[in-house]
């Protein structure tokens, strides 16, 4: 399983910015997909993920209403649309996919083996 995110770079406060993480080395139809990010000198910590059909979406509070997760598993292809961005913002942001991830479980990051390498996301004041 490789995933290769892409879609950050500067962006000024409020703007707006698409990420995209394209899945190759198996179909990830039965995979729930999420993303996380990271701040310098931070915690990883989780900002979205996406069942496997799409009929379910879980949000980190602090990005709830701003950002949506989207897939197109013809694409293997998980999407994350940031809107009104902010400085806090300023992160480098992993996608992860599994197969199996516990109910209630999807913010936890140990419930994810497949990782990609991140992309940075800047967001200036």
């Amino acid at each position: 399983v490789q995933l290769q995110a892409s879609g950050g770079g500067l962006v000024q406060t409020g703007g707006s910015l698409q990420l995209s993480c394209a899945g190759s080395g198996c179909s990830f139809e039965t995979y729930l997909m999420a993303w996380f990010r990271q701040a310098l000198g931070k915690e990883r910590e989780f900002v979205a993920a996406i069942t496997y059909s799409g009929s379910s979406t879980y949000y980190a509070d602090s990005v709830k209403g701003c950002f949506t997760i989207s897939r197109d598993n013809a694409k293997n292809t998980v999407y994350l649309q940031m809107n009104s961005l902010k400085p806090e913002d300023t992160a480098v942001y992993y996608c992860v996919v599994e197969r199996h991830v516990r109910e209630g479980s999807y913010n936890l990051m140990h419930e994810y083996d497949y990782w990609g390498q991140g992309t940075l996301v800047t967001v200036s004041s």
